[in-house]
């Protein structure tokens, strides 16, 4: 959340707009229009200091020395979590079920356990989407987990393989392709949609920073 930061550290130091831009990843124009108030939209501080990357002591140097540039601070490591089942966001879990029809339906060899641990998800429900008694059964269409988040590849190989040696099939089991196409379509997809989001920021970023200029001219102090 750079622009945030930026008004944060606009609000409560006395960092240059250069210093500030350069930690932020930032145009100084951004971060003189964050600072005069004429941003397109206005922002909520974030304060880098609670977010554990940046200290004090390194906002104390670049006050001292306005050539100074600031480094982040590395965050505290992360927790894992090493028992329980996995944990799926909130805007992921309506896929669950899709991801349980793919696999049961590609790889029926995977057990429920190892597909539970995949998902993230009951056994009970598993059953119910393999024997057609979930109370959704007819909304649900197989769908790659992968391709929907729930999982990795590296995750799923693994389990398939292993479930493979359990069944004596092991390089028996041909690799499915059926749904290659839909994946790199959907990837595709994606991947237009975010260079657009990018090209129209780009854009308006342009447009913003000639306003700016036309205000105020090209001054970088």
């Amino acid at each position: 959340m750079p622009h945030a930061t930026a008004s944060w550290l606009v609000d409560n130091t006395s960092l240059s707009f250069e210093q500030i831009a350069d930690f932020c990843g930032l145009h100084i124009l951004e971060v003189q229009a964050i600072a005069d108030d004429t941003a397109a939209t206005k922002l909520t501080g974030r304060d880098p200091v609670r977010a554990h990357e940046l200290t004090q002591d390194e906002i104390d140097k670049g006050q001292a020395d306005p050539d100074y540039r600031l480094k982040m601070t590395k965050g505290p490591e992360q927790v894992r979590r090493t028992k329980g089942p996995r944990y799926t966001p909130v805007s992921k879990r309506q896929d669950k079920p899709d991801g349980i029809a793919w696999i049961i339906r590609n790889h029926p060899e995977i057990s429920d356990g190892a597909i539970s641990n995949l998902i993230g998800t009951t056994r009970t429900t598993i059953a119910a989407i393999r024997d057609r008694s979930h109370w959704n059964i007819a909304n649900i269409t197989p769908k790659d987990p992968v391709t929907l988040g729930l999982t990795s590849q590296r995750e799923l190989d693994a389990a398939v393989t292993k479930a493979a040696k359990a069944s004596g099939t092991e390089g028996q089991a041909p690799t499915d392709t059926r749904l290659e196409g839909d994946r790199e379509a959907l990837i595709a997809s994606l991947r237009a949609e975010r260079e657009a989001a990018a090209r129209e920021a780009n854009a308006e970023l342009h447009e913003e920073a000639d306003d700016i200029r036309a205000l105020f001219g090209d001054s970088k102090d």
